[in-house]
Protein backbone atom coordinates (compact mmCIF):
# COMPACT_ATOMS: atom_id res chain seq x y z
CA UNK A 1 0.00 0.00 0.00
CA UNK A 2 2.96 2.58 1.08
CA UNK A 3 4.79 1.57 -2.18
CA UNK A 4 1.21 2.08 -3.72
CA UNK A 5 1.04 5.72 -2.27
CA UNK A 6 4.73 6.35 -3.28
CA UNK A 7 4.00 5.71 -6.81
CA UNK A 8 0.90 8.21 -6.64
CA UNK A 9 2.69 10.68 -4.88
CA UNK A 10 5.66 10.89 -7.44
CA UNK A 11 3.09 10.78 -10.62
CA UNK A 12 1.40 13.55 -8.71
CA UNK A 13 4.67 15.92 -8.29
CA UNK A 14 5.61 14.50 -12.48
CA UNK A 15 2.51 15.91 -13.10
CA UNK A 16 2.71 19.46 -11.63
CA UNK A 17 5.96 19.08 -13.16
CA UNK A 18 5.09 18.46 -16.54
CA UNK A 19 1.97 20.56 -16.39
CA UNK A 20 4.10 23.54 -15.01
CA UNK A 21 6.54 23.22 -17.47
CA UNK A 22 3.99 23.28 -19.96
CA UNK A 23 2.51 26.55 -18.77
CA UNK A 24 6.15 28.18 -18.71
CA UNK A 25 6.66 27.21 -21.93
CA UNK A 26 3.25 28.16 -23.11
CA UNK A 27 3.93 31.81 -21.25
CA UNK A 28 7.61 31.51 -23.36
CA UNK A 29 5.66 31.36 -26.56
CA UNK A 30 4.01 35.14 -25.87
CA UNK A 31 6.49 37.05 -28.04
CA UNK A 32 7.78 40.71 -26.59
CA UNK A 33 6.56 43.27 -29.40
CA UNK A 34 8.63 46.23 -29.87
CA UNK A 35 7.69 49.13 -32.56
CA UNK A 36 9.77 51.41 -33.71
CA UNK A 37 7.81 54.26 -34.67
CA UNK A 38 9.69 57.17 -36.52
CA UNK A 39 8.14 60.75 -37.17
CA UNK A 40 7.83 62.74 -40.85
CA UNK A 41 10.31 59.86 -42.39
CA UNK A 42 9.97 59.87 -46.27
CA UNK A 43 9.71 56.49 -47.90
CA UNK A 44 12.89 56.30 -49.23
CA UNK A 45 14.73 58.19 -46.50
CA UNK A 46 16.73 55.39 -45.57
CA UNK A 47 19.34 53.23 -47.18
CA UNK A 48 17.54 50.18 -47.30
CA UNK A 49 15.22 50.25 -50.45
CA UNK A 50 11.66 50.15 -50.45
CA UNK A 51 11.84 50.68 -54.35
CA UNK A 52 11.95 48.38 -57.46
CA UNK A 53 15.36 49.51 -57.16
CA UNK A 54 18.07 51.74 -54.92
CA UNK A 55 17.20 55.35 -55.72
CA UNK A 56 19.63 58.26 -55.47
CA UNK A 57 17.58 59.48 -52.18
CA UNK A 58 18.50 56.07 -50.57
CA UNK A 59 21.91 56.68 -51.11
CA UNK A 60 22.02 59.99 -49.02
CA UNK A 61 21.52 57.85 -46.20
CA UNK A 62 23.11 55.81 -44.00
CA UNK A 63 21.27 53.59 -41.99
CA UNK A 64 22.85 49.91 -41.51
CA UNK A 65 20.65 48.49 -38.85
CA UNK A 66 17.67 49.01 -40.80
CA UNK A 67 19.82 47.11 -43.74
CA UNK A 68 20.06 43.96 -41.16
CA UNK A 69 16.58 44.16 -39.79
CA UNK A 70 15.22 44.42 -43.55
CA UNK A 71 17.25 40.75 -43.80
CA UNK A 72 15.03 39.04 -41.26
CA UNK A 73 11.61 41.01 -41.75
CA UNK A 74 8.82 41.36 -44.30
CA UNK A 75 9.15 44.12 -46.25
CA UNK A 76 6.15 45.58 -46.94
CA UNK A 77 6.29 47.81 -50.52
CA UNK A 78 3.04 49.07 -50.66
CA UNK A 79 2.60 50.63 -46.80
CA UNK A 80 0.58 53.69 -46.19
CA UNK A 81 0.04 55.96 -43.31
CA UNK A 82 -2.41 59.20 -43.29
CA UNK A 83 -0.79 62.38 -44.40
CA UNK A 84 -0.04 64.12 -40.61
CA UNK A 85 0.73 62.44 -37.55
CA UNK A 86 -1.96 62.33 -34.92
CA UNK A 87 -4.39 60.71 -37.60
CA UNK A 88 -2.22 57.92 -38.28
CA UNK A 89 -1.45 57.44 -34.47
CA UNK A 90 -4.92 57.48 -33.14
CA UNK A 91 -5.34 55.02 -36.25
CA UNK A 92 -2.74 52.64 -35.41
CA UNK A 93 -3.96 52.68 -31.40
CA UNK A 94 -7.91 52.08 -32.39
CA UNK A 95 -7.50 50.11 -35.70
CA UNK A 96 -9.76 52.57 -37.38
CA UNK A 97 -9.60 54.77 -40.49
CA UNK A 98 -8.88 58.25 -39.82
CA UNK A 99 -11.96 58.77 -42.02
CA UNK A 100 -14.13 56.86 -39.14
CA UNK A 101 -12.30 58.53 -36.29
CA UNK A 102 -12.88 61.62 -37.34
CA UNK A 103 -9.12 62.91 -35.84
CA UNK A 104 -8.63 64.06 -39.28
CA UNK A 105 -5.67 66.72 -38.31
CA UNK A 106 -2.81 67.14 -36.27
CA UNK A 107 -4.49 67.97 -32.19
CA UNK A 108 -3.16 71.14 -30.72
CA UNK A 109 -0.86 70.81 -27.62
CA UNK A 110 -3.58 72.62 -25.66
CA UNK A 111 -7.79 70.95 -25.72
CA UNK A 112 -10.07 72.61 -28.28
CA UNK A 113 -7.64 74.51 -30.33
CA UNK A 114 -8.23 73.63 -34.16
CA UNK A 115 -5.71 73.44 -36.23
CA UNK A 116 -7.14 74.27 -39.37
CA UNK A 117 -5.66 77.44 -40.91
CA UNK A 118 -8.48 80.08 -43.00
CA UNK A 119 -9.75 78.95 -46.18
CA UNK A 120 -11.56 81.98 -48.17
CA UNK A 121 -13.89 79.01 -49.89
CA UNK A 122 -14.14 76.32 -47.41
CA UNK A 123 -15.04 75.72 -43.71
CA UNK A 124 -13.33 72.31 -42.02
CA UNK A 125 -16.13 70.17 -40.59
CA UNK A 126 -16.68 69.95 -36.72
CA UNK A 127 -13.59 67.05 -36.38
CA UNK A 128 -12.09 65.60 -33.09
CA UNK A 129 -9.73 67.98 -32.29
CA UNK A 130 -9.42 66.67 -29.04
CA UNK A 131 -7.84 63.34 -30.48
CA UNK A 132 -8.64 59.92 -29.17
CA UNK A 133 -9.62 58.94 -25.35
CA UNK A 134 -10.24 56.38 -23.65
CA UNK A 135 -13.10 57.40 -21.56
CA UNK A 136 -16.87 58.50 -22.81
CA UNK A 137 -18.20 61.63 -23.57
CA UNK A 138 -15.11 64.09 -23.72
CA UNK A 139 -16.10 66.69 -26.00
CA UNK A 140 -14.19 66.36 -29.38
CA UNK A 141 -12.37 63.27 -29.00
CA UNK A 142 -13.22 59.30 -30.44
CA UNK A 143 -13.97 56.99 -27.64
CA UNK A 144 -12.26 53.58 -28.39
CA UNK A 145 -10.01 50.77 -26.55
CA UNK A 146 -6.50 51.19 -27.31
CA UNK A 147 -4.85 48.04 -28.15
CA UNK A 148 -1.89 48.70 -25.33
CA UNK A 149 -4.37 48.52 -22.97
CA UNK A 150 -5.71 45.04 -24.21
CA UNK A 151 -1.89 43.79 -23.98
CA UNK A 152 -1.63 44.79 -20.54
CA UNK A 153 -4.81 42.87 -19.58
CA UNK A 154 -3.48 40.26 -20.95
CA UNK A 155 -0.13 40.07 -18.99
CA UNK A 156 2.41 42.33 -21.08
CA UNK A 157 4.05 45.14 -19.55
CA UNK A 158 3.83 48.10 -21.43
CA UNK A 159 6.30 50.70 -22.22
CA UNK A 160 5.77 54.22 -24.47
CA UNK A 161 8.68 56.23 -24.87
CA UNK A 162 9.01 59.38 -26.79
CA UNK A 163 6.39 61.19 -28.84
CA UNK A 164 2.87 60.76 -27.86
CA UNK A 165 0.20 63.08 -29.95
CA UNK A 166 -3.15 61.09 -29.25
CA UNK A 167 -4.65 63.77 -27.53
CA UNK A 168 -4.81 67.09 -26.44
CA UNK A 169 -3.29 68.57 -22.90
CA UNK A 170 -6.64 68.26 -20.52
CA UNK A 171 -7.96 65.06 -22.02
CA UNK A 172 -7.52 61.66 -21.11
CA UNK A 173 -5.82 61.09 -24.01
CA UNK A 174 -3.25 63.42 -23.59
CA UNK A 175 -1.31 60.81 -21.32
CA UNK A 176 -0.04 57.57 -22.40
CA UNK A 177 -0.53 56.09 -18.93
CA UNK A 178 -4.08 56.57 -19.59
CA UNK A 179 -4.00 54.21 -22.92
CA UNK A 180 -2.72 51.23 -21.82
CA UNK A 181 0.66 51.82 -21.00
CA UNK A 182 2.41 51.27 -17.47
CA UNK A 183 5.37 53.57 -18.17
CA UNK A 184 5.75 56.30 -19.58
CA UNK A 185 8.70 58.57 -20.46
CA UNK A 186 8.75 61.95 -22.80
CA UNK A 187 5.48 61.13 -24.32
CA UNK A 188 2.69 64.11 -23.36
CA UNK A 189 0.42 66.32 -25.94
CA UNK A 190 2.84 68.09 -27.93
CA UNK A 191 3.80 66.89 -31.61
CA UNK A 192 7.44 67.71 -32.24
CA UNK A 193 10.20 68.97 -29.25
CA UNK A 194 11.30 72.90 -28.61
CA UNK A 195 14.94 71.39 -28.90
CA UNK A 196 16.86 68.12 -29.32
CA UNK A 197 20.16 69.05 -27.43
CA UNK A 198 20.62 68.26 -23.54
CA UNK A 199 23.00 71.28 -23.40
CA UNK A 200 19.34 73.50 -23.66
CA UNK A 201 17.21 70.84 -21.53
CA UNK A 202 15.27 69.69 -24.40
CA UNK A 203 13.55 72.88 -24.46
CA UNK A 204 13.05 73.25 -20.87
CA UNK A 205 14.95 76.66 -20.40
CA UNK A 206 13.08 79.21 -17.45
CA UNK A 207 11.63 81.54 -19.25
CA UNK A 208 11.54 79.77 -22.73
CA UNK A 209 9.85 76.89 -22.38
CA UNK A 210 6.97 76.64 -25.04
CA UNK A 211 4.05 73.04 -24.92
CA UNK A 212 6.98 71.26 -27.29
CA UNK A 213 9.44 71.22 -24.26
CA UNK A 214 10.08 67.51 -23.90
CA UNK A 215 9.05 66.32 -20.24
CA UNK A 216 10.87 63.80 -18.15
CA UNK A 217 14.65 63.31 -19.10
CA UNK A 218 16.05 65.75 -16.30
CA UNK A 219 18.77 63.74 -15.89
CA UNK A 220 19.94 64.62 -19.06
CA UNK A 221 19.42 68.40 -18.63
CA UNK A 222 22.58 70.51 -19.21
CA UNK A 223 24.36 67.71 -20.97
CA UNK A 224 25.75 67.29 -24.03
CA UNK A 225 22.97 63.96 -24.72
CA UNK A 226 21.04 64.43 -27.62
CA UNK A 227 17.32 63.18 -27.27
CA UNK A 228 17.18 60.13 -29.46
CA UNK A 229 19.98 59.18 -27.81
CA UNK A 230 18.31 59.84 -24.48
CA UNK A 231 15.34 58.31 -25.26
CA UNK A 232 17.26 55.36 -26.23
CA UNK A 233 18.94 54.87 -22.96
CA UNK A 234 16.20 55.49 -20.88
CA UNK A 235 14.26 52.83 -23.23
CA UNK A 236 17.10 50.31 -22.37
CA UNK A 237 16.58 51.00 -18.59
CA UNK A 238 13.27 50.28 -18.49
CA UNK A 239 12.96 47.06 -20.20
CA UNK A 240 14.99 45.54 -17.65
CA UNK A 241 12.18 45.63 -15.38
CA UNK A 242 10.10 43.09 -17.59
CA UNK A 243 13.29 41.04 -18.26
CA UNK A 244 13.70 40.71 -14.55
CA UNK A 245 10.26 39.49 -13.83
CA UNK A 246 10.24 37.28 -16.93
CA UNK A 247 6.52 38.98 -18.07
CA UNK A 248 6.53 39.91 -22.14
CA UNK A 249 6.62 43.51 -23.06
CA UNK A 250 5.31 45.36 -25.34
CA UNK A 251 7.74 48.80 -26.20
CA UNK A 252 6.18 51.79 -28.16
CA UNK A 253 9.02 53.31 -28.81
CA UNK A 254 8.52 56.46 -31.20
CA UNK A 255 11.52 59.13 -31.76
CA UNK A 256 10.88 62.59 -31.94
CA UNK A 257 13.24 62.45 -34.75
CA UNK A 258 12.82 63.38 -38.00
CA UNK A 259 10.69 66.11 -36.76
CA UNK A 260 11.35 69.77 -37.56
CA UNK A 261 13.31 71.67 -36.12
CA UNK A 262 15.80 70.02 -38.15
CA UNK A 263 18.36 70.25 -35.47
CA UNK A 264 22.22 68.13 -36.34
CA UNK A 265 22.92 65.35 -34.58
CA UNK A 266 26.39 66.28 -33.80
CA UNK A 267 27.62 62.56 -33.70
CA UNK A 268 26.99 62.39 -37.64
CA UNK A 269 26.54 65.40 -38.96
CA UNK A 270 29.93 66.36 -40.54
CA UNK A 271 30.26 62.80 -42.37
CA UNK A 272 27.16 64.52 -44.60
CA UNK A 273 28.80 68.06 -44.77
CA UNK A 274 31.62 66.34 -46.25
CA UNK A 275 29.83 64.53 -48.48
CA UNK A 276 28.81 67.91 -50.01
CA UNK A 277 25.06 68.04 -48.40
CA UNK A 278 23.87 71.66 -47.42
CA UNK A 279 23.39 72.10 -43.88
CA UNK A 280 19.65 71.14 -43.76
CA UNK A 281 20.09 68.10 -45.72
CA UNK A 282 23.34 67.35 -43.51
CA UNK A 283 21.04 67.82 -40.20
CA UNK A 284 18.72 66.08 -41.78
CA UNK A 285 20.68 62.83 -42.60
CA UNK A 286 21.98 63.14 -38.95
CA UNK A 287 18.67 62.62 -37.31
CA UNK A 288 17.89 59.31 -39.72
CA UNK A 289 21.53 58.15 -38.91
CA UNK A 290 20.58 58.98 -35.13
CA UNK A 291 17.32 56.71 -34.95
CA UNK A 292 19.38 54.31 -36.39
CA UNK A 293 21.71 53.81 -33.92
CA UNK A 294 18.80 54.04 -31.84
CA UNK A 295 17.25 50.86 -33.04
CA UNK A 296 20.53 49.28 -33.27
CA UNK A 297 21.18 49.67 -29.87
CA UNK A 298 17.82 48.52 -28.77
CA UNK A 299 18.10 45.29 -30.77
CA UNK A 300 21.76 44.37 -29.66
CA UNK A 301 20.42 45.04 -25.82
CA UNK A 302 17.47 42.58 -26.70
CA UNK A 303 20.17 39.76 -28.38
CA UNK A 304 22.71 40.10 -25.35
CA UNK A 305 19.14 39.36 -22.59
CA UNK A 306 18.44 36.35 -24.73
CA UNK A 307 15.14 37.82 -25.99
CA UNK A 308 15.71 38.70 -29.53
CA UNK A 309 14.48 35.63 -31.03
CA UNK A 310 11.36 35.89 -29.05
CA UNK A 311 10.77 39.65 -30.25
CA UNK A 312 8.15 41.08 -33.00
CA UNK A 313 9.75 44.47 -34.14
CA UNK A 314 7.99 46.57 -36.41
CA UNK A 315 9.20 49.67 -38.07
CA UNK A 316 7.36 52.26 -39.90
CA UNK A 317 6.67 55.97 -40.31
CA UNK A 318 4.01 58.19 -39.33
CA UNK A 319 3.40 60.10 -42.68
CA UNK A 320 5.68 61.01 -46.06
CA UNK A 321 8.55 63.22 -45.61
CA UNK A 322 8.98 66.83 -45.44
CA UNK A 323 7.92 68.48 -49.38
CA UNK A 324 8.92 72.20 -48.85
CA UNK A 325 11.18 74.91 -48.12
CA UNK A 326 12.70 76.10 -45.76
CA UNK A 327 12.10 72.88 -44.14
CA UNK A 328 13.64 70.40 -46.52
CA UNK A 329 16.05 72.21 -48.66
CA UNK A 330 15.39 72.61 -52.35
CA UNK A 331 12.47 73.63 -55.08
CA UNK A 332 9.41 72.50 -52.99
CA UNK A 333 7.87 68.83 -53.63
CA UNK A 334 11.02 67.32 -55.21
CA UNK A 335 12.18 65.90 -51.94
CA UNK A 336 10.23 62.63 -52.32
CA UNK A 337 10.80 62.03 -56.29
CA UNK A 338 9.40 60.08 -58.10
CA UNK A 339 6.54 60.14 -55.54
CA UNK A 340 4.76 63.35 -55.93
CA UNK A 341 4.73 65.84 -53.09
CA UNK A 342 4.92 64.96 -49.34
CA UNK A 343 3.44 65.37 -46.10
CA UNK A 344 0.18 66.88 -45.72
CA UNK A 345 -0.53 65.41 -49.22
CA UNK A 346 -3.13 62.51 -50.25
CA UNK A 347 -0.48 61.88 -53.38
CA UNK A 348 2.17 59.05 -52.41
CA UNK A 349 4.76 61.31 -51.15
CA UNK A 350 2.88 61.67 -48.40
CA UNK A 351 1.08 58.97 -47.15
CA UNK A 352 3.90 55.98 -48.42
CA UNK A 353 5.72 55.18 -45.61
CA UNK A 354 8.09 52.46 -45.15
CA UNK A 355 6.85 49.25 -43.13
CA UNK A 356 9.21 46.22 -41.78
CA UNK A 357 7.67 43.66 -39.35
CA UNK A 358 10.14 40.99 -38.16
CA UNK A 359 8.37 38.01 -36.80
CA UNK A 360 9.33 36.38 -33.15
CA UNK A 361 11.60 32.75 -34.21
CA UNK A 362 11.48 33.49 -37.67
CA UNK A 363 13.96 35.31 -39.35
CA UNK A 364 12.88 35.02 -42.97
CA UNK A 365 13.75 38.02 -45.34
CA UNK A 366 10.25 38.52 -47.42
CA UNK A 367 8.76 41.18 -49.28
CA UNK A 368 5.21 41.63 -50.33
CA UNK A 369 3.62 44.61 -52.86
CA UNK A 370 -0.21 44.19 -51.00
CA UNK A 371 -1.72 47.37 -49.49
CA UNK A 372 -1.81 48.06 -46.33
CA UNK A 373 -2.31 50.65 -43.94
CA UNK A 374 -1.62 51.95 -40.78
CA UNK A 375 -4.79 50.71 -38.71
CA UNK A 376 -3.85 46.93 -40.22
CA UNK A 377 -0.95 47.18 -36.79
CA UNK A 378 -4.31 47.40 -34.21
CA UNK A 379 -5.26 43.48 -35.45
CA UNK A 380 -1.80 42.06 -36.56
CA UNK A 381 -0.46 42.89 -32.88
CA UNK A 382 -2.82 41.65 -31.16
CA UNK A 383 -2.73 38.57 -33.37
CA UNK A 384 1.01 37.74 -32.79
CA UNK A 385 0.76 38.71 -28.81
CA UNK A 386 -1.87 35.27 -29.10
CA UNK A 387 -4.58 37.22 -27.90
CA UNK A 388 -8.03 36.50 -29.79
CA UNK A 389 -10.74 37.45 -27.75
CA UNK A 390 -10.84 41.07 -26.38
CA UNK A 391 -13.73 43.70 -25.67
CA UNK A 392 -13.73 46.49 -27.49
CA UNK A 393 -15.75 50.39 -27.23
CA UNK A 394 -15.46 50.49 -31.07
CA UNK A 395 -18.09 48.11 -32.43
CA UNK A 396 -15.81 47.48 -35.14
CA UNK A 397 -11.92 47.79 -36.36
CA UNK A 398 -11.43 48.79 -39.95
CA UNK A 399 -8.11 47.40 -40.03
CA UNK A 400 -6.62 43.96 -41.39
CA UNK A 401 -4.50 41.40 -39.39
CA UNK A 402 -0.81 41.06 -41.71
CA UNK A 403 -0.20 38.27 -40.08
CA UNK A 404 -0.76 36.12 -43.27
CA UNK A 405 1.45 38.25 -45.18
CA UNK A 406 4.30 37.81 -42.47
CA UNK A 407 3.64 34.40 -43.10
CA UNK A 408 4.59 34.35 -46.84
CA UNK A 409 0.23 33.47 -47.60
CA UNK A 410 -0.29 35.89 -50.62
CA UNK A 411 -3.62 36.00 -52.02
CA UNK A 412 -5.30 38.54 -54.35
CA UNK A 413 -8.19 39.59 -51.72
CA UNK A 414 -5.45 42.11 -50.63
CA UNK A 415 -5.59 43.86 -53.87
CA UNK A 416 -8.78 44.35 -54.22
CA UNK A 417 -9.52 45.51 -50.89
CA UNK A 418 -10.44 49.67 -50.44
CA UNK A 419 -7.28 51.66 -48.24
CA UNK A 420 -8.84 55.40 -47.56
CA UNK A 421 -8.00 59.14 -46.90
CA UNK A 422 -10.20 61.98 -45.89
CA UNK A 423 -8.43 65.22 -44.97
CA UNK A 424 -11.25 68.24 -44.66
CA UNK A 425 -8.74 70.21 -43.53
CA UNK A 426 -6.93 73.05 -44.28
CA UNK A 427 -3.40 71.63 -43.09
CA UNK A 428 -1.44 74.65 -43.70
CA UNK A 429 -1.73 78.40 -45.28
CA UNK A 430 -0.59 77.66 -48.85
CA UNK A 431 -2.83 74.83 -50.68
CA UNK A 432 -0.79 72.63 -52.71
CA UNK A 433 0.06 68.88 -54.88
CA UNK A 434 -2.87 66.97 -52.88
CA UNK A 435 -2.89 69.47 -49.58
CA UNK A 436 -5.87 70.60 -47.93
CA UNK A 437 -9.29 69.79 -48.91
CA UNK A 438 -8.40 66.24 -50.22
CA UNK A 439 -9.80 62.70 -50.14
CA UNK A 440 -8.25 59.58 -52.03
CA UNK A 441 -9.42 55.81 -52.35
CA UNK A 442 -7.11 52.99 -53.72
CA UNK A 443 -7.96 49.78 -55.05
CA UNK A 444 -5.36 47.34 -56.60
CA UNK A 445 -3.24 49.42 -58.76
CA UNK A 446 -5.71 52.40 -59.18
CA UNK A 447 -5.86 55.34 -57.03
CA UNK A 448 -8.67 57.91 -57.30
CA UNK A 449 -7.99 61.53 -55.85
CA UNK A 450 -10.90 63.50 -55.05
CA UNK A 451 -10.13 67.62 -55.31
CA UNK A 452 -12.87 68.76 -53.36
CA UNK A 453 -12.28 72.48 -53.57
CA UNK A 454 -11.97 72.15 -57.43
CA UNK A 455 -14.89 69.25 -57.50
CA UNK A 456 -12.48 67.76 -59.64
CA UNK A 457 -11.90 63.53 -59.43
CA UNK A 458 -8.26 62.20 -60.92
CA UNK A 459 -7.31 58.86 -61.65
CA UNK A 460 -4.08 57.24 -61.52
CA UNK A 461 -2.23 53.63 -62.01
CA UNK A 462 0.58 53.57 -59.57
CA UNK A 463 2.02 50.26 -61.35
CA UNK A 464 2.40 52.49 -64.28
CA UNK A 465 2.74 55.67 -63.09
CA UNK A 466 4.15 55.29 -59.17
CA UNK A 467 4.81 59.41 -59.74
CA UNK A 468 0.87 60.09 -60.05
CA UNK A 469 1.87 62.57 -63.44
CA UNK A 470 -0.68 60.98 -66.10
CA UNK A 471 -4.30 61.32 -64.74
CA UNK A 472 -6.18 59.06 -67.05
CA UNK A 473 -9.96 59.78 -65.52
CA UNK A 474 -10.75 61.19 -68.92
CA UNK A 475 -9.65 57.76 -70.34
CA UNK A 476 -11.43 55.19 -67.73
CA UNK A 477 -14.37 56.46 -66.90
CA UNK A 478 -16.35 53.04 -65.93
CA UNK A 479 -13.02 52.99 -63.62
CA UNK A 480 -13.54 56.65 -62.12
CA UNK A 481 -17.30 55.62 -61.42
CA UNK A 482 -16.14 52.60 -59.72
CA UNK A 483 -14.01 54.50 -57.34
CA UNK A 484 -16.09 57.11 -56.72
CA UNK A 485 -18.96 55.15 -55.83
CA UNK A 486 -16.37 52.88 -53.59
CA UNK A 487 -14.92 56.00 -52.08
CA UNK A 488 -18.83 57.46 -51.25
CA UNK A 489 -20.07 54.09 -49.85
CA UNK A 490 -17.43 53.99 -47.36
CA UNK A 491 -18.01 57.98 -46.09
CA UNK A 492 -21.72 57.11 -45.74
CA UNK A 493 -21.16 53.97 -43.82
CA UNK A 494 -18.56 56.17 -41.78
CA UNK A 495 -20.37 58.91 -41.60
CA UNK A 496 -17.26 60.78 -42.95
CA UNK A 497 -16.84 64.67 -42.62
CA UNK A 498 -16.83 66.82 -45.84
CA UNK A 499 -15.70 70.53 -44.95
CA UNK A 500 -18.92 73.09 -45.85
CA UNK A 501 -18.46 76.22 -48.39
CA UNK A 502 -18.80 79.42 -46.94
CA UNK A 503 -21.49 81.16 -49.33
CA UNK A 504 -24.08 78.48 -49.09
CA UNK A 505 -23.41 76.87 -45.90
CA UNK A 506 -23.73 73.03 -48.18
CA UNK A 507 -21.56 69.95 -47.42
CA UNK A 508 -19.11 69.84 -50.93
CA UNK A 509 -20.81 66.91 -52.74
CA UNK A 510 -19.73 63.44 -52.93
CA UNK A 511 -17.19 62.00 -54.90
CA UNK A 512 -19.93 59.92 -56.93
CA UNK A 513 -22.38 63.28 -57.46
CA UNK A 514 -19.09 64.74 -59.47
CA UNK A 515 -19.90 61.81 -62.34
Amino acid sequence: MKRINLILSCCTVLGCLFLGGSAQAQQAKQPNIVVFFVDDLGWQDISEPFYKEVTPINRKFHTPHLEALAKEATKFTNAYATPVCTPSRVSMLTGLNAAHHKVTNWTHPTANKPTDNPDDMLTPPDWNINGMSPDPNVPHTVYATPFPQILKDNGYYTIHIGKAHWGSAGTPGASPLNLGFMVNIAGHSAGHPQSYYGEENYGNMPGKASHQAVPDLMEYHGRDTFLTEALTLEAIKTLKEPIKRKEPFFLNFSNYAVHVPIMPDPRFVQKYLDKGLDPVEAGYASLVEGFDKSIGDIVQFLKDNGQYENTVIIFLSDNGGLSRNPQRSGPDHTQNLPLRAGKGSVYEGGIRVPLLIKNANNHMARSTESPVIVEDLFPTILELAGIQDYPLVQKTIDGQSLVSLIDGKQDNSWNSRNLVWNIPNKWIVQDGPGINFFSAIRQGDYKLVYDMKNQKLELYNLRDDIGETKDIAKQHKKKVKELSNLLTERFKAWDAQLPTYKATGKKVPYPNELN
